[in-house]
């Protein structure tokens, strides 16, 4: 695997110094679960089905003819949906001819942003730690990849300032924004947006943020689009997806909006990625955007009771954990199990199943190899609560089995 293609699997752990092709972790903690049956709170996808009135609209598509190629941008009631869902929850004007662009999911248009956007001599700074994937599209565009720690707080994983300052320069093209924030749950304050957009605006940076989880906040948190920032529209993508709002991740629709001339750009790449999919998915999901409000508000108090029960659970059993304000997700910390045997975070994430039969995933594994903020996280775990109720029942019963004697 020469030149680039090392960099890139590298970058997500799938590449040793040996040159060897190794799974990544996720592979590595799911195929652990599957050996031990453990209940498996390590993999970020939901166990139940979407809204079925949305399924059946999806399967009167594909019986009617909506099974060949949809249009590159996306038809028209998606693009016009996501337009009207802007304008509604934020305030955010779009035209959807222009400036609204269907994807394969969230993760096709943040990789053809960056790619669109970036290149060798470029740096992209995203927040740390990070979705896998981030360091992925930004290790194929061959741009250098700078990281900004999130630091565990009472009041959850909050930006590290100074390192923002520190780390924005002149050679900065992207910076890329993830909030709600997945792996930490964190959601980032008013405050917190501005001092990224002042550096953005200070070093000239395009800002793409990545939203996905937007609708998933508890606690009373509010999700601020970086777009509806003073002066930050021109300067912004911004990405979300219909996968976690609706529950259903399998579809791979997403989209990206933003001013038309950066939309340009992005639609240059896409066309060459998957150029266009999902066709009898786009129409059930324009009806979501626009039906759908009953459910996202029923998906969200749900998801809130399993937060909270599995924060309650983790932390009787031993853990210190941070309170998430959104996503699927809670870190916590694994340090008072830890010995000479089990010395950080992944050794006791691949303790864990085997031991007591539950499966988490090692924070390390969102961070850079070797950075402050990998030091940081080492004994941090992540656990989901994106699980149906027999699954996390089955996680508490097993978790009680770490508790202090």
């Amino acid at each position: 695997m020469p030149g680039r293609w090392s960099e890139v699997a590298r970058s997500v752990g799938l590449l040793q110094a040996d040159g060897v092709m190794s799974p990544t972790i996720f592979t590595e903690m799911s195929a652990l679960a599957v050996a031990t049956d453990s209940a498996n709170l390590g993999q970020g996808f939901p166990d139940e089905e979407g809204p079925l009135w949305v399924r059946e609209i999806a399967v009167q598509a594909i019986l009617q003819g909506s099974n060949q190629y949809p249009p590159l941008r996306g038809i028209a009631a998606l693009r016009e949906a996501v337009s009207a869902h802007q304008h509604t929850h934020y305030g955010i004007s779009l035209n959807p001819d222009t400036e609204v662009l269907v994807t394969a999911g969230a993760t096709e248009a943040l990789t053809a942003a960056i790619l669109a956007l970036t290149g060798t001599g470029d740096e992209v700074v995203t927040l740390e730690p990070f979705y896998d994937s981030h360091a992925a599209a930004i290790a194929m565009s061959g741009a250098t990849h700078k990281t900004v720690p999130l630091i565990p707080q009472e009041d959850g994983f909050r930006l590290d300032r100074d390192a923002l300052r520190a780390t924005v320069n002149e050679k900065t093209r992207v910076i890329l924004v993830n909030t709600p924030h997945n792996p930490t749950g964190t959601v980032l304050s008013h405050e917190e947006l501005t001092l990224i957009a002042e550096e953005a605006e200070r070093f000239d940076a395009i800002v793409i943020t990545d939203e996905v989880y937007e609708h998933l906040l508890y606690d009373g948190a509010t999700h601020v689009p970086f777009a509806t920032l003073d002066g930050m529209f021109d300067r912004t993508l911004t990405v979300s997806s219909a996968g976690k709002t609706f529950s259903l991740t399998g579809w791979k629709i997403g989209w990206i909006t933003g001013p038309a001339l950066l939309l340009e750009r992005v639609l240059a790449v896409k066309q060459y990625l998957t150029f266009s999919g999902g066709a009898p998915f786009q129409p059930a999901i324009a009806r979501a955007l626009t039906d759908g409000a009953e459910d996202i508000a029923t998906l969200r108090q749900t998801l809130d009771r399993r937060r909270a029960s599995l924060i309650k659970w983790l932390t009787d059993a031993g853990f210190h954990t941070v309170r998430p304000e959104g996503t699927y997700f809670v870190c916590a910390d694994a340090s008072p199990f830890l010995s000479s045997e089990i010395t950080d975070g992944a050794d006791f994430a691949r303790w864990l199943p085997g031991a007591i039969g539950v499966a988490c995933v090692p924070l390390s594994a969102f961070c850079r190899e070797g950075s402050a903020t990998a030091e940081l996280l080492k004994n941090w775990v992540r656990f989901t609560f994106v699980k149906d109720d027999r699954t996390l029942e089955t996680a508490r019963e097993r978790l009680l089995a770490l508790r202090p004697s």
